[in-house]
């Protein structure tokens, strides 16, 4: 089956959950570019905590690493986070989002998505991460916005090993994937 786009995977999930070590892991052993977190950059950048206002921002800055990863891929490209992301955690911290993120988001849907559970431990990271004790809560938001969307959802859990293999089968049993 020829595409006009790479296979688009993405990881997902709550803070500190390994989205960034498995993205990046899996990058390397499929030869593919990566996407990352913008929200990282944009926080560092920012050096204090983010608020409403910052959203908009965040997703056009989201989608600008996004475009550049897909636009350097052949046949795949994984995305550590995307705009559902933005979307959930807009929602969840400031009550909602700007309805052209959610309808960005609803057309930038993932081929794949990789949720992973926060049964790893939390690891604090300065401003990056705030809610040890939330994860659980905003793993079941973002399963909810995914179904949603009706998007392809495998849930990964486990150790880091465990993760790495679940990820690397789910890639290679993938509906338009063949490495």
């Amino acid at each position: 089956m020829t595409s006009t786009r790479p296979l688009i995977v993405v990881i997902t999930g709550s803070e500190c959950t390994g989205k960034t070590t498995l993205a990046n892991e899996l990058a390397a052993h499929f030869a593919a570019p990566c996407s990352p977190e913008h929200v990282r950059d944009y926080l560092d950048r920012k050096g204090m905590p983010l608020d409403a206002s910052d959203v908009e921002a965040i997703a056009r800055g989201q989608v600008d690493v996004e475009d550049a990863a897909i636009a350097a891929a052949t046949e795949l490209v994984i995305k550590d986070t995307d705009l559902i992301s933005t979307v959930v955690y807009s929602r969840h911290y400031y009550g909602g989002c700007p309805a052209w993120v959610e309808q960005a988001a609803r057309e930038r849907l993932g081929d794949l998505y990789l949720l992973l559970s926060p049964d790893v431990p939390w690891i604090a990271d300065g401003m990056q991460r705030d809610r040890p004790s939330g994860r659980a809560q905003l793993h079941d938001l973002f399963r909810r916005r995914l179904e949603s969307l009706g998007a392809q959802v495998v849930e990964i859990a486990g150790d880091w090993d465990t993760r790495r293999t679940l990820a690397l089968a789910a890639l290679s049993s993938g509906v338009r994937l063949d490495l």
